[in-house]
């Protein structure tokens, strides 16, 4: 479901507001899975260009642990949780960013299952980039780290019947049956979902959802 122009304006404006001179600025938005951070993140980008501030879109789930990884360690079936990323990863991309370096950040081929290493090229003087995942915002160890690195930190806020239902329809797009669906969302999807909820940072700005967004 397509964020509210208010909801695109208001974080677009908090950015301009933030933003110094010659200073690269680092935007967390952060929320459960199927919250609407990618296309959230897309439109402010959107905004942000169009108003001719150069925004990049980096997403967190270019660090999922490869499947023979997980497979390894038997994290298959818990497969986008916490432990299932690499944070010490993501972590130093992030530190090499706020150190004003070029820096090649992965991407996450949905469709596929993998992640792509280098997919996205980050130059040392982009003014904004915008990266989007669950665990930004993440109250446990290693994750609450990167809190600091954050100029600016947005929480999508949606209820739980509202993620469920989004991530049970993510399981039917990849046509499976409607049990089937079901079961991979409650199993592991909904569990992540709910763990996000209940240990998420407060941010600068929390966007909740509503049935007219």
């Amino acid at each position: 479901m397509s964020p509210r122009i208010d909801q695109i304006t208001a974080i677009a404006d908090h950015i301009h507001n933030t933003r110094s001179p010659n200073k690269p600025l680092m935007v967390a938005i952060a929320g459960a899975p199927a919250s609407g951070k990618s296309t959230l993140a897309a439109e402010v980008a959107r905004r942000l260009n169009d108003q001719k501030c150069e925004t990049i879109v980096l997403p967190m789930d270019g660090f999922h642990l490869d499947n023979r990884q997980l497979e390894k360690r038997n994290l298959m079936q818990s497969k986008g949780a916490p432990d299932t990323f690499d944070v010490a990863g993501l972590t130093r991309l992030v530190k090499a960013l706020r150190a004003g370096e070029d820096v090649y950040f992965p991407s996450f081929d949905r469709s596929r299952d993998i992640s792509i290493a280098g997919a996205i090229h980050v130059s040392a003087d982009t003014p904004v980039t915008i990266i989007e995942g669950n665990y930004l915002m993440y109250d446990a160890p290693v994750w609450r780290d990167l809190v600091p690195f954050w100029d600016v930190s947005v929480r999508l806020d949606v209820p739980m019947p509202e993620l469920r239902a989004r991530l049970i329809h993510r399981w039917l797009s990849h046509n499976l049956s409607s049990t089937v669906a079901t079961q991979r969302a409650e199993r592991n999807d909904i569990p992540n979902a709910q763990s996000v909820i209940d240990n998420t940072i407060p941010c600068d700005l929390n966007l909740t959802w509503s049935p007219q967004s």
